[in-house]
C-alpha cells in the first residue's frame, strides 16, 4: 500500500488504477468531516480502503467523497465505495449526477472504447443512490472543520461535468484532470513533467485555457493532480500546460487537415514530447513511457473528436 502524507492534514493514497503506480489517487483530507476526493475505478476501491484502514481510519468516519468528474478512471468507484461508508454523502457536478445514478451510458460508452478490457478494468460499476448524492457548482461551499470551508469552481475544458474545489487552509486546488497531468514517475530525474489531458469526448481547448487561467490567477501554493500527487510550484505547472495545450491543438489540427489517425497524431505528438523529456535529462524512460504513450494516444483520440466537431 502505498500512502504519501503530503501535509499534517491531507494524505494520497494510491489506487494502483489500470495496475500502474502513482497513475490515479484519493486524496483523504483529515478533518472533523472526514472528505476523500477521487474514488478511481472500482478495482481502486480496495486499495482506498485498505489505505484508509492502514491511517486508522473507519468507514463509517467517512463524511463526503468527492469527485472532481465522472471519468471512470476519476468516479467510477464511487458506488462500490459509498455502500461500504454508511455515514458518507457523494458531492459531484450536476452534469454528472444523473449518470452516477444510472451509470448504464458511462458504461457503453467505455465498453465502446476499452471492448474485452472493461470488466478487468471497470467492473462493477454501481448505481448511486439519488438521496446520497448532493450537488456542487461554481461559488458553492461546503464546510468540513471548524476553520475549512471547502469550495467549488466549474473547471470546464477537460469535460463539460467538472469542477475543481479550493482547499484554503492549504492554499491548494484540487484540479482533477482540467490542469493536466502530473508525472510523478519523472521526479527521480529531477524532472516536473505536465501534459494538458484532451481525452474525448467533451475536450474544449479555449475553455480548458480559460480554467487554467483562472487557476494561475488565484496563486495557489499547492496543486493536487488527480493523476498524481501535489505540486508545490503552481504556476510553473500551469505554465506548462498551456503551453503544450498549444502545442497539442496545432498538431490535432495538422492531422485533422491531413485525415491522420489517432495513432498517427499520437506519433506526432510524441516526436516534442520525447524531444522536450531527452534535453531535461531523462535517466529512467522505461519509468514514464508507458505513461505518456497511453495518454498521447487517449489525448489524440480527443483532440480529433474535437475537429471533427468543428468541421
Amino acid at each position: 500500500m502505498a500512502i504519501s502524507k503530503l501535509n499534517d492534514r491531507i494524505q494520497l493514497i494510491d489506487g494502483f488504477d489500470l495496475g500502474l503506480e502513482q497513475r490515479t489517487g484519493s486524496y483523504v483530507i483529515m478533518e472533523q468531516q472526514l472528505t476523500i476526493i477521487e474514488t478511481g475505478p472500482s478495482p481502486s476501491v480496495e486499495h482506498v480502503k485498505e489505505g484508509l484502514k492502514e491511517l486508522g481510519i473507519s468507514l463509517d468516519e467517512v463524511r463526503y467523497i468527492i469527485v472532481t468528474h465522472i471519468h471512470l478512471d476519476h468516479a467510477g468507484g464511487a458506488g462500490l465505495l459509498l455502500q461500504d461508508c454508511p455515514n458518507a454523502t457523494l458531492i459531484t457536478h450536476p452534469k454528472g449526477a444523473r449518470h452516477l445514478a444510472d451509470p448504464s451510458r458511462l458504461i457503453a460508452g467505455a465498453r465502446a472504447v476499452y471492448g474485452d478490457q472493461f470488466d478487468e478494468l471497470f467492473n462493477p460499476i454501481v448505481p448511486v443512490p439519488e438521496h446520497r448524492i448532493d450537488i456542487k457548482t461554481e461559488g458553492d461551499r461546503l464546510q468540513i472543520g471548524p476553520g475549512c470551508t471547502l469550495e467549488f469552481w466549474d473547471t470546464p475544458g477537460h469535460a463539460k461535468h467538472h469542477f475543481g474545489i479550493l482547499d484554503p487552509v492549504s492554499n491548494g486546488f484540487f484540479a482533477g484532470d482540467t490542469a493536466g497531468i502530473r508525472y510523478a514517475q519523472l521526479i527521480e530525474d529531477g524532472i516536473d513533467f505536465y501534459l494538458p489531458s484532451t481525452s474525448p469526448n467533451q475536450f474544449d481547448p479555449e475553455a480548458m485555457k480559460a480554467s487554467i487561467e483562472r487557476m494561475e490567477r488565484q496563486q495557489f501554493d499547492v496543486l493536487y493532480f488527480g493523476h498524481y500527487g501535489a505540486a508545490k510550484d503552481p504556476q510553473a505547472a500551469l505554465k506548462q500546460v498551456l503551453e503544450w495545450l498549444e502545442v497539442f491543438v496545432e498538431e490535432g489540427a495538422a492531422a485533422h487537415r491531413h485525415d491522420e489517425s489517432a495513432d498517427q497524431l499520437a506519433k506526432r505528438l510524441a516526436v516534442p514530447v520525447l524531444a522536450h523529456l531527452a534535453e531535461q535529462g531523462m535517466e529512467q524512460p522505461h519509468r514514464v513511457l508507458p505513461y505518456i504513450e497511453m495518454d498521447l494516444q487517449v489525448s489524440a483520440q480527443g483532440l480529433l473528436d474535437y475537429f471533427r466537431k468543428q468541421s
